[in-house]
């Protein structure tokens, strides 16, 4: 039987100048800003798409199915919670229809002063959009990706599944386990 159980990593503050950001529009889906979870120095950034669910409907703060999976990956293959730092392409979350294509290319803007900011040693985006957005490429997807290093702004970056994928998906989870392995083995050589 496993120790291991899930908890809300600290939230890193949405710097003053960006918490009433109205330039994609999300703003008026009444969710607020997530900049960011984790170590804010942690040598691994780990990308997703957008934030989830990170409250109840009494406001009380959850660990969504998301946060759960990957959590419990990264604590199978040895890797703390100081040794990374999740992030998103979009810093809201979405709760109905908006322009995709125009609100990413908005908010990458966000993540780049972030890279600048905190040079990661390592990257992993999670899932095709991450993927996509992060490569600047609408024709990779994880799964050609995935298992290997790839040079992306100048930072060392690899892919695996969205942890939603492996939570609907099951056969995916040895894969998932895969790349965190991939992910933790190079970390290991770079410390």
């Amino acid at each position: 039987m496993s120790d291991f159980c899930p908890v809300a990593w600290p939230e890193e503050l949405t710097p003053e100048n960006y918490r009433d950001c109205c330039e994609c529009g999300l703003y008026k889906h009444g969710t607020r800003m997530v900049w960011g979870e984790g170590n804010p120095n942690a040598p691994i950034m780990i990308i997703l798409d957008n934030p989830g669910a990170r409250e109840d409907r009494e406001g009380n703060s959850i660990v969504c199915g998301t946060r759960q999976t990957l959590q419990e990956s990264l604590n199978k293959v040895g890797l703390k919670e100081s040794d990374v730092y999740a992030t998103y392409i979009i810093k809201r979350k979405p709760t109905r229809a908006y322009d995709k294509e125009q609100t990413r290319k908005i908010c990458m803007q966000h993540l780049h002063e972030q890279l600048e900011e905190k040079k990661p040693k390592l990257i992993i985006c999670l899932g095709n959009v991450a993927v996509q957005s992060f490569f600047e490429n609408e024709e990779v997807d994880v799964k050609g990706l995935r298992g290997a290093w790839h040079s992306v702004k100048g930072y060392s970056t690899t892919v695996a599944y969205h942890p939603l994928a492996i939570r609907r998906r099951p056969n995916l989870k040895q894969l998932f386990l895969q790349d965190w392995e991939f992910v933790a083995e190079r970390y290991r050589r770079l410390i």
